[in-house]
C-alpha cells in the first residue's frame, strides 16, 4: 500500500509539473491548459440572422458537431495528459460515456456524422473560429461546452470580462449561422468551479496537485478557509454565474439555440465524476453524465 501511495504521489506531481509546460513556477500565471490564440482580443460581434417564425427544435438531429474546451476533448479521462476524444460526452465512441452523438444517431452514424472540433485550452474568444469550422460540416446540431477556462485564470484580474465573454459568443453564433443557418445550438453553461474546490479539497491527491498550479484563481491555498481566500472563491464564482446568465440571455434571442437552463453549473459532482490523475477533468463517469444532461435537454418536445 505504501509502494501504491508513492507512486500515484509521483504521478501526480509529474502531471502537475508538464500541465505546467514542465516547470512548476509557470503555474503561477496561467491554467493547465493553453491559453487560445487571441484570447486577448474579442472580435466583434456580427448580427446573428433571425430564426424563422415557424422554425420548430428538432429532437432528432441527423449530425452532431462538437465545440468548446478540454472538457470536449475529454482530456485526462483516459490517460495522464491526454486528450480522448473517443470518450467525449459531446461526440465520443466509448460505450463506458455513451455520448450524446452515440444517443442520437446510433453508434454507426455517429462515426461518420459527428467531428469534435474542440481544442484543449480553449477560452471563449476561440469560440468564433471553432463555430466557422463547424458550420463548414453543415452540422443539424452544434454543442458548445465553453467558458470553464475564462474564469478558471491564476488570479481573479485575469478572467475574461462579462461583455467580452458575451460579444464573442454572440459573434460564434453569427458565424456558425452565416454558414449553416439552419443548425441548431445546444449551449452547456459553465460547471460551478468552487463545486470542484469543495469536492477535491477533501482529497488528499487532489491537494497535491492543485498546490501546484491548477486553476490558481479558485483552487490555489485549497485548505485556506480565511476570509480573503473565501472572497477571492466567491468573486469566481460570482463570475461564473455572469457568464452563464450571458449564455441564456444570448441564446434566448434564437429559437435555434438551447441553453442547458444552468444543469451543468447546479449538477453536484462528486469524485468518482473527476480524473484521477489531475481532480478537474471529468473523468469517464463524468463525461457520461455531462452526455445524460445534454441528451435530456436537446430531446426535450
Amino acid at each position: 500500500m505504501r509502494g501504491r501511495h508513492r507512486f500515484r504521489t509521483v504521478v501526480a506531481v509529474a502531471t502537475a509539473a508538464l500541465l505546467c509546460g514542465g516547470t512548476l513556477s509557470g503555474c503561477a500565471s496561467e491554467t493547465p491548459e493553453a491559453a487560445a490564440p487571441g484570447a486577448g482580443s474579442t472580435p466583434p460581434p456580427a448580427p446573428a440572422s433571425p430564426p424563422s417564425p415557424t422554425s420548430r427544435w428538432d429532437v432528432s438531429p441527423a449530425s452532431v458537431a462538437a465545440v468548446g474546451d478540454s472538457m470536449t476533448r475529454a482530456f485526462d479521462a483516459c490517460s495522464v495528459l491526454s486528450d480522448c476524444p473517443e470518450a467525449s460526452w459531446a461526440t465520443g465512441t466509448d460505450t463506458a460515456v455513451n455520448s450524446l452523438a452515440v444517443r442520437l444517431l446510433g453508434p454507426e452514424k455517429a462515426a461518420t456524422h459527428s467531428w469534435n472540433l474542440a481544442r484543449t485550452g480553449a477560452r471563449m474568444a476561440e469560440l468564433p473560429e471553432q463555430m466557422a469550422g463547424a458550420a463548414a460540416e453543415e452540422p443539424a446540431l452544434v454543442t458548445v461546452m465553453m467558458g470553464a477556462n475564462d474564469a478558471c485564470r491564476a488570479t481573479p484580474d485575469l478572467m475574461t470580462p462579462v461583455e467580452d465573454f458575451r460579444a464573442s459568443f454572440e459573434a460564434a453564433l453569427a458565424r456558425l449561422w452565416a454558414g449553416a443557418p439552419k443548425a441548431q445550438v445546444y449551449v452547456a453553461s459553465v460547471p460551478d468551479l468552487k463545486h470542484l474546490w469543495s469536492t477535491g479539497r477533501l482529497s488528499p491527491m487532489g491537494l497535491k496537485v492543485w498546490k501546484l498550479g491548477i486553476c490558481g484563481a479558485m483552487l490555489a491555498d485549497a485548505e485556506d478557509l480565511g476570509p480573503a481566500a473565501e472572497r477571492r472563491r466567491a468573486a469566481v464564482r460570482d463570475r461564473v454565474v455572469a457568464y452563464n446568465e450571458a449564455l441564456a440571455q444570448v441564446c434566448a434571442g434564437d429559437a435555434r439555440c438551447r441553453y442547458d437552463d444552468g444543469a451543468v453549473f447546479a449538477f453536484r459532482f462528486d469524485g468518482s465524476q473527476l480524473s484521477p490523475w489531475d481532480w478537474f477533468h471529468p473523468s469517464k463517469d463524468g463525461q457520461a453524465r455531462l452526455a445524460e444532461l445534454a441528451y435530456r435537454r436537446i430531446t426535450e418536445e
